[in-house]
């Protein structure tokens, strides 16, 4: 059994990115979605197992990067991973500024 969790900060602010609403997808459609809370994290897609194969993180951060007014420049960020069916948890942070992302395989 594997869960799956994120983190998003605004790398602008220092601060965790809360509101900002995440989907969990694989081939077969979507698995699971959340919204990340004060602390920027979503702890929980609500799914039971996550078996080998290729899924992805679907960001929604228009909404979040312009709440001061601006347009975005990535209206969304797509972050694809593999999971072997064996690690128990995949934690997938983003960093989040106007014009720029990062991501990382966390722990």
């Amino acid at each position: 059994m594997s869960t799956v969790s994120t983190h998003v900060l605004d790398t602008v602010s220092g601060e965790p990115a809360s509101g900002v609403r995440v989907r969990l997808e694989w081939a077969g459609g979507e698995l699971g979605r959340g919204v990340t809370d004060g602390d920027g994290r979503i702890a929980d897609f609500g799914i039971a197992e996550l078996p080998a194969g290729t899924y992805r993180l679907v960001f929604e951060t228009g909404r979040y990067l312009a709440r001061d007014g601006g347009e975005p420049f990535f209206p969304e960020v797509i972050v694809t991973f593999t999971a072997d069916g064996r690690r128990p948890k995949y934690h997938v942070p983003l960093l989040l500024s106007p014009f720029s992302y990062s991501t990382y395989r966390g722990s």
